[in-house]
């Protein structure tokens, strides 16, 4: 099998995947642009509780498990697919719920307002979060999932796949500031440090 065929094989198998995973947590967002509060961060873990039982592929559930060596296309493709995933829910709330766009702008010009640097920091707290969430998962240990949603959410937070599904609500015109990419670049980055903190620090033979 060459390099284009496996390249093509590793697509179809997790492209997929990686958009449903993208839909799982716009739901979550979904009810935590309408509820808000404690309430909301809480009902918002159902995303990525579904993420794990279906076990489909979220950049933040995949970043901090990958091979030191390997990976990275299956990763970048996983991140794509989130994105997408968020985009065709993003259509369809925008339509459908436009009471979801107001707070959706709202969080997209926090984002802003706090600047590269403070997002790229955000990023970093919710990524050590998740990756935290998801080994407890794999072991059969859901509290500390249902519980790592809520916290990341209520210490503000920056995560990628989630703010994709904002950002993408969000009036047009204010999506297409040039800082909007710089900001999220910074977050899928952040991101990815934190997924791999724990192995960086506590494990550094994996």
């Amino acid at each position: 099998m060459n390099v284009m065929t496996k390249s093509q094989s590793l697509f179809r198998e997790i492209f997929p995947l990686a958009i449903l995973a993208g839909i799982c947590i716009s739901i979550g967002c979904v009810v935590n642009l309408r509820v808000g509060g404690v309430a909301g961060a809480v009902l918002f873990s159902f995303g990525l509780t579904t993420v794990v039982y279906y076990g489909l592929k979220l950049y933040t559930g995949t970043a901090g498990f990958i091979r030191r060596h390997g990976d990275w296309a299956m990763l970048a493709i996983v991140l794509l697919g989130n994105i997408v995933g968020c985009w065709l829910t993003a259509q369809m709330i925008s339509y459908a719920q436009p009471d979801c766009i107001e707070p959706a702008s709202a969080i997209l010009e926090g984002r802003l307002a706090k600047g590269p640097w403070a997002c790229f920091l955000l990023a970093i707290g919710c990524g050590f979060i998740m990756t935290t969430a998801v080994e407890f998962a794999r072991k059969g240990k859901m509290l500390t999932l249902l519980l790592g949603v809520p916290v990341f959410i209520l210490c503000g937070f920056a995560h990628s796949i989630a703010d994709a599904f904002y950002f993408l609500v969000s009036p047009t015109e204010q999506l297409l500031q040039p800082m909007v990419l710089v900001v999220y670049l910074c977050e899928v980055l952040g991101n990815f440090i934190g997924c791999n903190l724990y192995r960086w620090m506590l494990l550094p033979s994996k």
